[in-house]
């Protein structure tokens, strides 16, 4: 189904491929908030929220005259290729995105993320229009990374907040875990390829854990609104192993600056690889992360352990210094602040009786987390 659209007068066709999940919707609102571009939404709407955020971008600057909508899969390589001939830039954001389902269905989450890829990259370089096209791999590419320390999950004593010395660059070994690494995998390696065999202008973007408003908070999402969102709902948090296990947070509205910084240091960045994420000042560990969630939002949290998953990373903190180097972009929010984002979010239009948030707390969870945990 296709929305008709009155292109304005911009240079910027932009398309994006799962344009109506969390990360989609944003980076159109902000298309249409800060730049004169056209938006081409391209979404088979099955995910949760989808009607939902279409809705929200139909209130932005200009949508009316700039945004078209196509509702389609990317598993149709005709219907791809029809939205990608008149696109200067692409963003493929679409995807399988859940571990487990990755497990119950194998063949529809290769489908997607690998065959679904390979349908975007190949529509690029057949289209002979060398539109720059960025896409969201996972940090799941890489092997396990086994921290220093004997205790699994437990970071080397020497660690401190704000060091790199435990974070994972680019070149780190790549070992995918579970259909959806392997998935994503491949994906990664065919947008990276298709920049040195074809001279498609591709970027890949390795995320960590991205979180902010309007994310459904459910299993196949970030683990950061589904902690929260459970919490002010009142039910139980399920954390997998001991709680240890130490992540780094990025904000999504600093993703959507490293998206602009992308496009806008392309000749930087094209034909690169980099990792995105909240970095070692953003780290906390997930049993940190339940105090931090009743302190800022001033609820109580109830939580029980699962077992741990075969394949989860016990240590994963990002290193952006390449990205940082060719952009000058650093993230800004700290994972408190991302805490009451979502809180904040969440309380105006979901539940407007929870218990008002508390003032943010200092930013120091990262050196208390650490502290707790390596002692």
């Amino acid at each position: 189904m296709n929305l008709p659209v009155n292109s304005p007068c911009s240079s910027r066709a932009v398309l994006i491929f799962g344009g109506a999940g969390f990360i989609g919707s944003h980076w159109a609102h902000f298309l249409l908030t800060n730049t004169e571009a056209s938006v081409h939404i391209f979404d088979n709407l099955s995910r949760k929220n989808g009607e939902d955020n279409l809705r929200w971008l139909r209130k932005s600057p200009g949508a009316d005259s700039r945004v078209q909508v196509t509702v389609a899969d990317i598993r149709d390589s005709r219907a791809v290729e029809r939205a990608v001939c008149a696109a200067s830039e692409i963003y493929h954001f679409a995807a399988q995105t859940g571990v487990t389902a990755s497990v119950a269905d194998p063949r529809t989450d290769f489908e997607v993320n690998a065959l679904g890829t390979f349908n975007v990259v190949e529509a690029a370089r057949r289209s002979g229009n060398r539109p720059f096209l960025l896409f969201t791999s996972t940090s799941k590419v890489y092997r396990r990374i086994r921290p220093s320390h004997s205790d699994h999950g437990v970071l080397d004593r020497n660690f401190q907040a704000g060091s790199n010395s435990v974070s994972v660059v680019e070149s780190q070994t790549l070992d995918f875990h579970f259909p959806y690494g392997c998935s994503k995998g491949m994906a990664d390696q065919y947008v990276h390829d298709y920049a040195r065999t074809f001279g498609v202008p591709t970027v890949v973007f390795r995320l960590s854990a991205v979180a902010g408003p309007r994310q459904s908070g459910s299993d196949d999402q970030s683990w950061v609104s589904r902690f929260i969102l459970s919490a002010l709902e009142r039910e139980p948090v399920f954390i997998y192993g001991n709680g240890r296990q130490i992540r780094d947070v990025l904000a999504v509205g600093d993703l959507l600056r490293a998206f602009a910084a992308a496009y806008e240091y392309r000749e930087k960045t094209a034909g690169q690889i980099y990792n995105i994420g909240g970095g070692a000042a953003n780290v906390v560990s997930l049993a940190e992360f339940i105090g931090l969630i009743a302190t800022v939002l001033n609820v109580r949290v109830e939580y029980r352990f699962h077992p741990a998953r075969p394949g989860d990373q016990p240590v994963y903190i990002t290193n952006f210094s390449k990205f940082t180097k060719h952009t000058e972009w650093l993230p800004e929010r700290s994972v408190e602040q991302i805490v009451y984002d979502i809180g904040n979010w969440y309380r105006s239009s979901k539940a407007p009786s929870i218990p008002a948030q508390l003032p943010i707390p200092a930013s120091t969870v990262a050196r208390d987390a650490i502290r707790q945990i390596a002692s």
